[in-house]
């Protein structure tokens, strides 16, 4: 088991810049890939970024060259960097953990509320 606590929300202005932390606890934290997930009101659940376990990033469209992933493993965290940021950008943010090479997350967070004002 991996518990998942998101941090770091809340309101900011368009243009401006947010970090969010996720803090995990349980079992080994560098054998998970990591995951940062968002949703928009009434719309599924869309994977922004990601971290391998080796380290390797990826982004969606949607944030590329704004958003930022990295992970500590020594600390068992993962953070998003924010920047740029747009009302579009509003949702709620989910950290997840995912045991395996790929496939589906298995560790959700509670989520954290970001929103961005025009």
């Amino acid at each position: 088991q991996v518990q998942l606590v998101e941090s770091g929300g809340g309101l900011v202005q368009a243009g401006g810049s947010l970090r969010l932390s996720c803090a995990a606890s349980g079992r080994t934290f560098s054998n998970y890939a990591m995951g940062w997930f968002r949703q928009h009101p009434g719309k599924e659940r869309e994977l922004v970024a990601s971290i391998s376990r080796g380290g390797n990033r990826d982004y969606s469209d949607s944030v590329k060259g704004r958003f930022t992933i990295s992970r500590d493993n020594a600390k068992k965290t993962v953070s998003l960097q924010m920047s740029s940021l747009n009302p579009e950008d509003t949702a709620v943010y989910y950290c997840a953990a995912r045991a395996g090479v790929i496939g589906r997350y298995d560790y959700w967070g509670q989520g954290t509320q970001v929103t961005v004002s025009s």
